[in-house]
This record gives C-alpha cells, structure tokens and sequence, in this order.
C-alpha cells in the first residue's frame, strides 16, 4: 500500500485536499482524522503537520509527501521535489527599517530573526555574509521593534504587514515557494503505484490549466483557425451536414481562452463553446 504525507493543518491542508479528491483519492472526513485508508486505491494518508513531512519522508516510512517547497528546504531533510502542485505559493524575503541596509551585503554583524532558520542561513553562507540568525516561530517583524534582530526574513505577499510595521523589503527574494510533492532522495525509480499517483495529479494540474474548446469553421478559414487553436497533438476535425463546414475540437490554455474565441469569431466561427476538462491523461 502507497503511504502518503498530506498537511494536516495550515494553508496547504484544504487546497491539497482538494486536488487529491480531484484526483480520485478518498480524503477524511473530520479534521481529527490522522489516518485515511482508500482501499479502491490501495493508498493510506497520513495527516501531518506540514514541517515534519519531509522528515517523515526521508526516514523511509512514508513513500511521498505533500508539503511546501520551503518547509522542505528548511528541514534539511534527505528528501526530494519531484512535482510542482501550482497553489499555495509564496515569496521568502529580508525586510528591515529604512536606512539599516540597501541589501544583503550589508548584512555583516547583524541579526537576522526568521521562522526559517535553515533556509536562511543557507543562502548567508552561499553569500559569503557572517551574520547571526536567531530562529522564531512567528511574529518576526516584531523581532526589530523589540531589538531582537536589525532584519528579519519572512514569507511576503503583499507587503503591507511589513509597511505597517514600518519596514521594507530589501534585495531580491531569497525563494519562491509552493506546495510540492516530495519523496526520499536517491530512492530509485517510484513503482506502478507512485507513478500513477503522480500521473493523477498531474491530470487534475492539466484539467485546472486548460478548456476544451468546440467551434464551427469554413473549410476555407481551417488552417488560420488551427493556427489559433493548436490543441496538444493536433485539433479533431469532423465534417458537418451542411457542406463547406467543419467543427472543430481542442484544447486550449483557460487564461486565453476568451482571446482565443475572439480571435476564433473574427475569422468566421461560430457556435464557439467552452467547457472544463474534470480529469486527463496525457
């Protein structure tokens, strides 16, 4: 049976959830579950805390895990990406007060408070900085206000905590994070059983990102609307009742489908329709 790591709390639980029930997989039914076993898909779920994943990966005892890319790096554990999962991004940042430094090169003496120790002291060392690196488990921007820390290192979206807290961000982002699948390092090639569990997730991440798109089209204007609508392979084209028609099926990115059917309806198609895509295979 496959033994799978899902976040069992935090911003990655319910979206990761989700794409498994996407992918067919049965999920808990209460927050207090720990264990899931889907029997139809030979798959157990173990409900972790989203930093201790990789580490149970990297034992051994569990064969994948989903957590963050940065949760990850920080554990230092012997673990592995090997499938990105396009949802609980973020950005890993310094930020200090106004005029303590222009960028991490100024950085030489002082203390940096963060909730990721590993990963910051990883990428000091790779910038050849000595400063020190107080760990934290959250509130970090607090950190400077109490004399803690010259500069902290965080997970920033937008920015306004830190502006409120009388802050900027400086230099460039020391990672982009998002939730990934992760497995032991160096543990060979995955079997039948993790293959096709990653093919599913994949499938959902395809069906997520594309539309099937189903149009009318002259015989005459086809190449020009192929051009537009390239599909993966090539479109499906099937003749219509009334002659010199064709329709036409493919699939088309989500995010330009609109131009794609502008484009589509200013070189004569019609009966133009979308539709989502629930699961594939590629």
């Amino acid at each position: 049976m496959l033994r799978i790591a899902v976040p069992n709390k935090g911003s990655l639980s319910g979206p990761a959830a989700e794409m498994l029930h996407e992918a067919g997989y049965r999920q808990r039914k209460e927050s207090k579950e720990l264990v899931t076993v889907d029997v139809e898909n030979d798959v157990e779920f173990f409900y972790l805390r989203p930093k201790d994943i990789a580490i149970y990966v990297a034992s051994g005892k569990l064969d994948i895990g989903i957590t963050g890319r940065d949760l990850l790096l920080d554990s230092g554990a012997n673990a592995e990406e090997i499938l990105a999962l396009n949802f609980g991004r973020s950005t890993f940042r310094y930020a200090t007060r106004p005029g303590t430094a222009k960028g991490p090169e100024d950085f030489h003496g002082m203390t940096i408070a963060t909730s990721y120790e590993g990963i910051v002291a990883k990428h000091l060392a790779e910038q050849g900085i000595d400063a020190s690196v107080v760990h934290l488990d959250g509130a970090v921007e607090t950190a400077i206000q109490l004399g803690v820390a010259q500069v902290i290192a965080d997970v920033v979206e937008t920015g306004t905590s830190l502006r409120n807290a009388g802050l900027e961000i400086i230099g460039e982002p020391i990672l982009k994070s998002e939730a990934v699948v992760i497995r032991r390092h160096g543990a060979g090639t995955p079997d039948a059983r993790a293959q096709q569990f990653l093919r599913r997730l994949q499938g959902v991440l395809v069906a997520r990102s594309y539309v099937m798109m189903d149009y009318d089209i002259r015989v005459e204007q086809l190449e020009n609307a192929v051009a537009l609508t390239p599909g993966l392979e090539s479109p499906t084209v099937s003749p219509l009742h009334h002659e010199g028609w064709v329709a036409v099926r493919a699939m088309v990115p989500a995010k330009e489908a609109q131009r794609i059917m502008d484009d589509l309806y200013d070189i004569g198609a019609r009966a133009i329709l979308t539709t989502s895509i629930h699961a594939c295979r590629l």
